[in-house]
């Protein structure tokens, strides 16, 4: 959709670290041809790549930061405690330095505790690290099923059934972790500002409560105080968040906790 809003000359540049997701895109997009650059990375490496590629300034930015199906559901990665038989991997790039099972199996305690309680938020963080540090010294932890398992022991009975499943927020602050999303997230943003044109806009949608607080205070602090963003200013268009109608939930359920924040470049 932006390629065809854009024609006949804009271009598009797409930046992932999932190598097959650049492969779907890379096929989707075929008939762009040489409007279509797809790129290995991280957005916090956006300003770099657009320098490889003599682009100095965009009209707009697009973070999404949340997980594609392909890789919840054909990863192989061990991102969702729906696959029981998959490797507690969970790195969305190879070359990230460790994997979740090795955080679970190495760590110590309080690390895995803090983990859990700062990324995750979850309550019984605690009882959980306690869990996998007693299970680790006879069974490590190689699949998925072995950290559900864990989980479901620690917790009490009554907190193991709700509208969530158990394990939820312990794979999301495993998979933050391994994959230094909120780092990532925090560098992405400052490089995006920095790269947009006078009007450009950069928008980006957030599935959990830590990133969506990173992105609104970042997007204050740029409206606020222009100095510390090079003298730009800047103007948030969403002062609420924006969210799926319930049609649009029903459609795709996942997408129920999304949350788009959009900023424009207003100065010359």
């Amino acid at each position: 959709m932006l390629l065809s809003a854009s024609t006949p000359e804009g271009i598009l540049i797409g930046i992932d670290r999932d190598p097959d997701a650049l492969k779907i895109a890379r096929e989707t997009l075929k008939n762009y041809g040489e409007r279509v650059k797809l790129v290995r990375g991280n957005f916090s490496d956006m300003k770099r790549i657009c320098q490889a590629e003599q682009i100095s300034k965009v009209d707009g930015i697009l973070m999404d930061l949340g997980m594609s199906s392909n890789q919840l559901e054909l990863g192989g990665r061990g991102f969702s405690f729906r696959s029981p038989e998959e490797p507690l991997d969970m790195r969305m790039d190879k070359s990230a330095p460790f994997t979740a099972a090795e955080v679970l199996n190495t760590f110590p305690e309080t690390e895995i505790r803090d983990i859990l309680f700062q990324l995750g938020e979850e309550r019984w963080a605690a009882a959980i690290a306690r869990e996998i540090v007693k299970t680790r010294r006879t069974n490590p932890f190689r699949q998925v099923k072995d950290l559900v398992y864990a989980v479901k022991r620690a917790i009490p009975a009554k907190a193991r059934h709700g509208r969530r499943h158990m394990a939820t927020k312990t794979f999301q602050a495993l998979r933050i972790f391994v994959n230094g999303e909120l780092d990532a997230l925090r560098e992405g943003l400052d490089a995006g500002l920095a790269l947009l044109a006078p009007r450009g806009r950069l928008a980006v949608i957030s599935f959990h409560s830590l990133e969506d607080r990173i992105v609104k205070q970042t997007f204050r602090q740029a409206e606020r105080e222009p100095e510390v963003f090079g003298g730009r200013n800047f103007h948030i268009l969403t002062r609420r968040p924006i969210q799926p109608s319930k049609n649009e939930m029903d459609r795709n359920p996942r997408g129920r906790s999304a949350k788009l924040r959009v900023i424009e470049r207003r100065d010359a």
